[in-house]
């Protein structure tokens, strides 16, 4: 009965304190009746409640107690009652209103409370936090970024913590401010271009799934919409090249530097198609990667040439005349004299693509690499010398290899009509799926070896005609029905598991997703922004002091 009337008395004093203030013209005068206030907020649930709504009211007629009026308040924000809680997270902005600078600190105390596990406590956050995202973007946003940046300089005991609450302000610009940013980012061109800096400056610590939604969000902006000149596109490139480490020495036993290379690379491709240069990619590739390419996990080896046949398109002159000795000395390892059974169709298929788009833009240089007699008026074209004995290597490969296409083609395209049957005959849905793959296999298959023909007829002659546009379709890229022919197929099918080299042979060691190189690993790596961490590291890219490995 004596705490009951004791909490009475307390409630009575607040409203006491609240309406003398109210009343005041001064109100600076009634200093002591807001350190009454200040100290209620130590006393029962209600007290506390109405104290966390009348700190903030008063707040600014006091700048002498701001330091213990907000003390005071972030206790309130962490009281065991959720009541008292969400009262005071819904009276942070409050403080900002007409002291904003206290904003930068109330948003990065809300990106703490972030990781609150009752839905409505975390639904006062997310509100508090964009009402203040209102107020002031620039200066919200910039507190946010704070917590994406590397947690490598916090304290072993804190490092779980902050990762966490990394974790939730990621999600909460995922969610709550990456789609608003028509709304938020006013001035458009001055925000996009802050963000924009905001996002470079945090990628030094970023996993797979993180950079994904950073670049797919960069992408959607107005400063590198349709109509942006070359060097905004360049600068997203840049950011790419960044993260994929081009300035470290390769490693050839660092699996995740190569994934992270590869879909890098897939990355950028886009941007090269809007003009961005690719030299720093295609001199790393030759330098640094295809010098060990036989040292690469074999499942990694398909993954690299399907990335270097679909960017050859937008490869430079100097960099297709740097790049195409080691893409001929591949193409004769994986094409041989004489026939096999064990052939990798698709490693084929890239190398060949890659083989014809660089050649296309440096034709001479072919002349000492194959034993063409291309002329360019150009000393580079050698033509005084004798370079017979390549020229009858390379045909004899291509020969070799046409054949075994050929003889490919006839066997899967037999096979389709068996695989007809057998789906006609299945009886349960596991058997019509095995079947359904199986199909989807042998379709990329024969259009793998359609290619194959396609590509090497054009290159018997001594001054032969290279492929320097797109009408080879890779077998692993779905296509229109007009893009493919009668013995490729139906169309619009994608690589799908097993089938790695379109054949069905060796390489087929490992399943893979379906489609394309894009969706079979970028979409494996980048999947689940919300997937925990390994004691808050482990899941991301490595190097240069990451912690979150790629896979």
């Amino acid at each position: 009965m004596a705490e009951a009337t004791d909490d009475s008395r307390d409630i009575e004093k607040l409203y006491e304190y609240g309406e003398k203030l109210n009343e005041a013209k001064e109100k600076s005068q009634n200093q002591k009746d807001y350190e009454g206030i200040i100290a209620a907020a130590n006393g029962s649930v209600k007290a506390k409640q109405l104290a966390a709504q009348l700190i903030p009211k008063f707040f600014k007629y006091f700048p002498e107690l701001s330091e213990q009026a907000l003390d005071q308040h972030l206790y309130l924000c962490e009281d065991e009652e959720l009541g008292v809680r969400v009262q005071a997270i819904r009276g942070l902005p409050l403080f900002c209103k007409d002291t904003p600078e206290h904003l930068a600190k109330i948003v990065d105390i809300l990106g703490q409370l972030l990781i609150a596990g009752d839905n409505v406590e975390r639904d006062a956050v997310h509100k508090a936090l964009m009402s203040l995202l209102r107020q002031d973007v620039k200066t919200s946003l910039t507190a946010l970024f704070k917590h994406i940046g590397s947690t490598d300089d916090r304290n072993a005991e804190d490092l779980s913590a902050w990762e966490s609450i990394r974790e939730k302000v990621l999600c909460f610009i995922r969610d709550k401010v990456f789609p608003l940013k028509a709304e938020l980012l006013k001035p458009k061109d001055e925000m996009e271009r802050h963000i924009t800096n905001l996002v470079k400056q945090n990628l030094q610590d970023v996993t797979a799934a993180e950079f994904k939604l950073f670049m797919d969000f960069l992408k959607s902006l107005s400063l590198f919409g349709q109509n942006a000149p070359v060097e905004r596109i360049q600068e997203l490139v840049e950011i790419i090249e960044g993260q994929a480490d081009l300035d470290a020495q390769f490693n050839v036993s660092d699996g995740d530097h190569i994934d992270r290379f590869i879909s890098c690379l897939q990355m950028a491709i886009p941007f090269f198609m809007r003009g961005a240069s690719s030299s720093k990619f295609f001199n790393y590739l030759a330098k640094q990667i295809i010098p060990v390419f036989d040292k690469l996990p074999e499942e990694r080896k398909l993954d690299l040439l399907k990335s270097l046949a679909e960017c050859s398109l937008y490869a430079k002159p100097q960099d297709s005349r740097q790049l195409l000795p080691s893409v001929v000395q591949l193409l004769k390892k994986y094409m041989v004299r004489r026939k096999i059974e064990e052939i990798n169709f698709t490693c084929i298929e890239c190398l060949l693509y890659a083989f014809h788009h660089l050649a296309h833009k440096t034709p001479n240089a072919t002349n000492s690499l194959c034993g063409y007699k291309i002329v360019t008026g150009q000393p580079s074209d050698r033509l005084g010398e004798d370079f017979s004995e390549q020229f009858k290597d390379f045909t004899e490969r291509l020969s070799t290899i046409e054949e075994l296409a050929k003889a490919m083609n006839k066997k899967l395209t037999q096979g389709m009509a068996e695989h007809n049957k057998a789906m006609a005959a299945a009886k349960t849905e596991d058997e019509k799926e095995m079947i359904k793959k199986q199909k989807q296999n042998a379709t990329a298959g024969l259009r793998s070896c359609h290619n194959i023909q396609a590509m090497t007829q054009p290159l018997h002659g001594k001054a032969p005609s290279f492929i320097g546009d797109q009408k080879i379709s890779l077998s692993w890229k779905e296509v229109t029905k007009a893009a493919v022919t009668s013995g490729a197929g139906a169309a619009g099918q994608k690589r799908t598991a097993t089938a790695t080299n379109g054949s069905g042979t060796n390489a087929t060691k490992k399943g893979r997703g379906a489609g394309g190189l894009s969706n079979q690993l970028l979409n494996r790596a980048f999947e689940g922004l919300n997937d925990t961490r390994s004691g808050g590291r482990g899941r991301g890219w490595r190097g240069r002091g990451r912690g979150r490995s790629y896979r």
